[in-house]
C-alpha cells in the first residue's frame, strides 16, 4: 500500500515525499486506517516496523483538517526516555515540515533554558508534545500546562515504561486530561499488566498485532559460549576480522559499557560509550556521531534497545545476554533494518546458559553456535539441558592469551 492511499493532506504529502516514504509498512497500512477514523487503538509491533510514523502521520493529518482550540496542548505523546523523545520529536519535524503544526520535547536532563522553553510552550499550547512521564508530571503539578482541549494521547513504547516504574506517573498525567479524547497504546509486548492499564485508558479499541516474538529472518544470529575473561578479547579479534562501518554492542551493566569501551580504545578502535551516568549533551552528541557514520562503534546499556530510529547498522554484539527474549529480539532488531542484512553475536556465559535457551525457546530454535579462536583458550561446553549448578560443563580453564588486534 502506497501512502499515497491513505488520502493525507497535500502540506503532509509533501514531509511524506521528502522524507523518502513511498510503500507504508504492515503496521502503518494496519494501524492508520483505523487512527484516521478516530478509533482508540492498541498495538504492539516488533521494532524497525515503523511504528513511529504509524501513529505522527495520521496525527499530524488529524491536526491540520479537523478543528481544535488554539492555545491548548492538542496532542500528548509520552515515551519512555529522553533519547526516544528526541528521536520522535526530529521525526515529526521532519514528516510536518510542510504544515503549520508545532511541537516539543519535554524530558528531564536539560538546563534553565531548556525549562524555560518548555514553561512557554505549555503555558501557551504545541500542537503536539512529545514527553517522559516524570518531566512531564512536574511541570503539570506547577498548575500552567493547558491540557482541557487536549484530543489526543499516546502511551509508546507502554511495556518499558512500565518495566521502569512510570505506572503511577502516567495515571497522574492521565487523570489530568479531559475524559473524552482519542487514545493510542503501542507496546513491543503485551503481558498481562499493558492490557490492565489498556483496560484502564482505552474505549472500545481496535486491536493490531504484528509478530513481535521472532527478529527477521535476514539478521545472521550466533552465539559465542565463554567465559568472562573472555569477552573483551573475543570482542576484538571480531571487531578486527572484518571492517564493519557500524557496530552496537549491548551491556547489561554501566560497569561493563565503561570497562569494554576503555578497552576498545586502549586497542586504537574508535568507540565510544553511552549509559545514564552521561549527562545529556555528552549523550546526545555521542548519538549524533554515530548515526552520521563518524563513529564506528557504540557500546551501550539497553538504553538504545528500542526506540533509536538507525538504519545502516551492520553488526550487534550482546556483550551480556539479555534479560528475556523480548528484549533480544528488541536488541538483535537494531540490525538489517529496512532493506539492510546484519549479524547479531551474543556472548554467553555458564551463569547466562539457562537465561539463553528460554530465548532460544522463544524464538523456537537454536540460535547457532560459533567458533571461539583457538587462540582465546578452551571455553565451557554448552549444556543443554542444564540443572542446578549448570549440568555437565567443560571447567578447564582457559588458557593465557595476548590478542593484539588493532584498528
Amino acid at each position: 500500500m502506497k501512502f499515497t492511499d491513505f488520502g493525507f493532506d497535500d502540506r503532509l504529502m509533501e514531509g511524506i515525499d521528502a522524507s523518502g516514504y513511498e510503500n507504508a509498512t504492515p503496521v502503518q497500512e494496519q494501524v492508520i486506517p483505523l487512527i484516521m477514523a478516530g478509533k482508540d487503538v492498541i498495538a504492539s509491533a516488533q521494532t524497525g516496523t515503523g511504528k513511529t510514523a504509524a501513529f505522527l502521520l495520521p496525527l499530524i493529518n488529524k491536526i491540520i483538517t479537523d478543528p481544535h482550540e488554539d492555545h491548548t496542548n492538542n496532542a500528548l505523546v509520552i515515551v519512555p526516555t529522553r533519547e526516544l523523545a528526541v528521536q520522535i520529536a526530529q521525526h515529526m519535524e521532519g514528516l510536518s515540515y510542510f504544515t503549520s503544526v508545532s511541537s516539543i520535547a519535554v524530558y528531564g536532563g536539560g538546563d534553565g533554558n531548556a525549562f524555560v522553553q518548555e514553561k512557554k510552550a505549555l503555558s501557551h499550547g504545541a500542537d503536539v508534545v512529545i514527553c517522559t512521564p516524570g518531566k512531564m508530571m512536574s511541570h503539570i503539578k506547577m498548575g500552567y500546562v493547558k491540557l482541557a482541549g487536549l484530543k489526543y494521547l499516546i502511551l509508546d513504547e507502554a511495556d518499558r515504561m512500565l518495566d521502569m516504574g512510570f505506572y503511577d506517573d502516567i495515571m497522574f498525567i492521565i487523570d489530568s486530561l479531559p475524559k473524552k479524547r482519542q487514545n493510542l497504546l503501542f507496546s513491543a509486548t503485551m503481558p498481562h499488566k499493558i492490557r490492565e492499564l489498556a483496560r484502564k485508558i482505552l474505549h472500545n479499541p481496535e486491536e493490531v498485532n504484528i509478530s513481535i516474538s521472532k527478529p527477521p529472518e535476514k539478521i545472521k544470529q550466533e552465539a559465542f559460549i565463554v567465559y568472562e575473561t573472555q569477552k573483551i578479547p573475543l570482542v576484538k579479534h571480531l571487531l578486527g576480522k572484518k571492517d564493519f562501518k557500524s557496530v552496537l554492542i549491548f551491556c547489561s551493566s554501566k560497569i561493563s559499557v565503561k570497562q569494554l569501551t576503555r578497552d576498545l580504545k586502549r586497542a586504537r578502535f574508535l568507540a565510544d560509550e553511552i549509559h545514564s551516568d552521561l549527562d545529556q549533551p555528552k549523550r546526545e552528541e555521542v548519538l549524533i556521531q554515530f548515526k552520521s557514520g563518524r563513529l564506528p562503534i557504540l557500546v551501550a546499556t539497553d538504553i538504545l534497545s528500542r526506540g533509536i530510529d538507525i538504519d545502516n547498522i551492520d553488526l550487534v554484539i550482546n556483550y551480556d545476554v539479555p534479560h528475556d527474549g523480548e528484549d533480544y529480539v528488541h536488541r538483535i532488531g537494531r540490525t538489517a533494518r529496512a532493506a539492510a542484512e546484519g549479524s547479531a553475536y551474543t556472548f554467553v556465559t555458564v551463569k547466562e546458559q539457562r537465561k539463553f535457551m528460554s530465548i532460544e525457546k522463544l524464538l523456537g530454535k537454536p540460535v547457532p553456535k560459533a567458533i571461539v579462536p583457538e587462540e582465546l583458550g578452551e571455553t565451557p561446553a554448552y549444556n543443554a539441558a542444564p540443572s542446578g549448578g549448570g549440568g555437565n560443563r567443560n571447567f578447564n580453564k582457559p588458557r593465557r592469551f595476548q590478542n593484539n588486534t588493532k584498528r
